[in-house]
């Protein structure tokens, strides 16, 4: 499956506003108007709340709009129109663009980057169903060890997860090696252990890899992506959406971290007492660390 590009989703868009459009409530017809006559570019690094008071309307009305239109949210618009541009575009390019649209104001700058965040987080929200989560989290509890995979961006998530699947006192360990190495690393996956793949969507032979000797030792698999309907999705038990930036404003790993985070509460909520007394381990060797001041002598 190929990645779309600025021009397909442009497409896409257009043909989604006209399939739907008597679908759509009049202030809904608004906000999709606006979204295919505006420049992609300024869709890209508009907040919800900046596209509603565009198009007259409301940041509520314009997620709405994009629901009805098939997008689970602002940043599954902006990752399709975002992928032509992150493609065709020098690094340093999209930094000067990104710095043009913010502006120098810092008000203005940390209302974009609070605003991406939670618009990526409430989609990661709504996406996680219930059933998704429960089934992960059971996978977790079931595994003999938990490999976290993640490589570039992701690998601060899946450090994530094992620094406090650890202090929940679960067995895990963290692999991110790429190339030949990766191999010395899959030799201790076996049977009963699950492996959590940080998968960024991008095409790397090692996720496939990875997939196919959990696949083969009896591993089981749980994919945080933000391609949940990519090959790779195939071949896991449990598919996580966790959306990305579009942007580069946020940081990549922050819909997973939060997804990290949440698995690993279910987790403890659980099995309490292991992760109480885990906790308690932990506090009693970071005191032992500690070096206290000697006592000074009492004066005669």
């Amino acid at each position: 499956m190929s990645e779309p590009n600025s021009a397909s989703g442009t497409t896409r868009l257009a043909a989604a506003v006209r399939d739907m459009w008597g679908e759509l409530s009049a202030s809904e017809r608004v906000v999709a108007q606006y979204l295919v006559s505006a420049p992609p570019e300024n869709l890209l690094f508009a907040s919800a709340q900046e596209l509603g008071a565009a198009s007259g309307t409301s940041n509520a009305t314009v997620v709405r709009a994009l629901q009805r239109l098939g997008y689970a949210g602002l940043p599954a618009l902006k990752r399709e129109l975002a992928a032509g541009f992150t493609s065709a575009t020098a690094p340093e390019e999209r930094l000067k663009q990104r710095i043009a649209r913010v502006g120098h104001d810092l008000d203005e700058i940390k209302d974009r980057v609070f605003d991406e965040a939670a618009e990526r987080l409430d989609q990661c929200r709504r996406l996680l169903e219930t059933d998704v989560l429960k089934q992960a989290v059971q996978t977790l509890a079931d595994a003999r060890e938990v490999v976290a995979y993640g490589v570039g961006a992701s690998e601060l998530a899946a450090r994530h997860l094992v620094l406090k699947l650890r202090r929940a006192g679960r067995r895990a360990r963290f692999v991110g090696a790429t190339g030949f190495t990766m191999a010395d690393e899959l030799l201790g996956l076996g049977r009963g252990d699950a492996v959590v793949i940080l998968h960024p969507g991008r095409r790397l032979r090692e996720f496939t890899v990875l997939t196919d000797r959990a696949r083969a030792v009896g591993a089981s698999v749980v994919l945080v992506t933000d391609v949940p309907t990519g090959p790779l999705a195939t071949h896991a038990d449990v598919v996580i959406s966790a959306p990305h930036t579009p942007t580069g404003i946020t940081a990549e790993s922050l819909a997973g971290i939060v997804v990290m985070d949440t698995l690993v509460l279910a987790l403890a909520s659980l099995d309490e007492p292991r992760a109480v007394e885990a906790s308690h381990q932990l506090t009693v060797l970071r005191g032992q660390l500690i070096d206290r001041p000697e006592p000074r002598p009492r004066k005669g």
